[in-house]
């Protein structure tokens, strides 16, 4: 059987990543250490809540320890990471609007005016560009920190997220319009 971690895989990461594949958690923990932050940050920018962040951090972790077989390193482990990280995130919102669609009628379904800053609030809040990126619908906040801040494309936004590619650059388009107006 041939060495499932390629020869170019370097440093003290391929290391953890050979251990983990053995079974070691400690060295999996270390990867856990290395890459929490960068995770969290992304799970906290598309569901805009802090709990929800830190479940799908952590589903993100258990899922990447589940899968660490598929890892072929034909990327680095940090963009490995964060596509799987996104799919979490992604069947978690599925789960929560097919949820939601049972329990709730469409009707009642809030829009961006549930997500409007409070006009009384300090001038600072105004400007923080990460309470205003957790303030814009589920849609354009998704294709928003895909697009803008992780560097996707809308081809490949659309293929993941399941919608048309004029969807994915018209949410990047109401997100930038919201944010401006809440922003200035």
């Amino acid at each position: 059987m041939t060495d499932p971690t390629p020869s170019r895989w370097g440093g003290g990461e391929a290391e953890s990543i050979r251990a983990a594949l053995a079974g070691d958690r400690r060295a999996f923990e270390a990867l856990y250490r290395a890459h929490s932050g960068r995770v969290h940050a992304l799970c906290l920018r598309l569901s805009s809540h802090a709990a929800t962040a830190e479940e799908l951090t952590q589903e993100a972790f258990v899922r990447a320890w589940q899968r660490l077989a598929t890892f072929r390193g034909d990327s680095a482990f940090a963009t490995w990471l964060h596509r799987l990280t996104v799919n979490v995130v992604f069947d978690h919102q599925r789960a929560q609007r097919s949820w939601y669609r049972r329990t709730v009628s469409l009707d009642d379904e809030g829009d961006a005016v549930d997500v409007l800053p409070d006009r009384g609030s300090a001038p600072g809040d105004r400007h923080d560009l990460e309470a205003a990126i957790r303030r814009l619908p589920r849609g354009a906040r998704t294709v928003f920190v895909l697009h803008d801040v992780e560097g996707w494309q809308h081809d490949e936004i659309a293929a993941r997220a399941g919608i048309a590619v004029g969807t994915s650059k018209a949410h990047l388009h109401r997100a930038r319009s919201l944010l401006k107006e809440w922003l200035s």
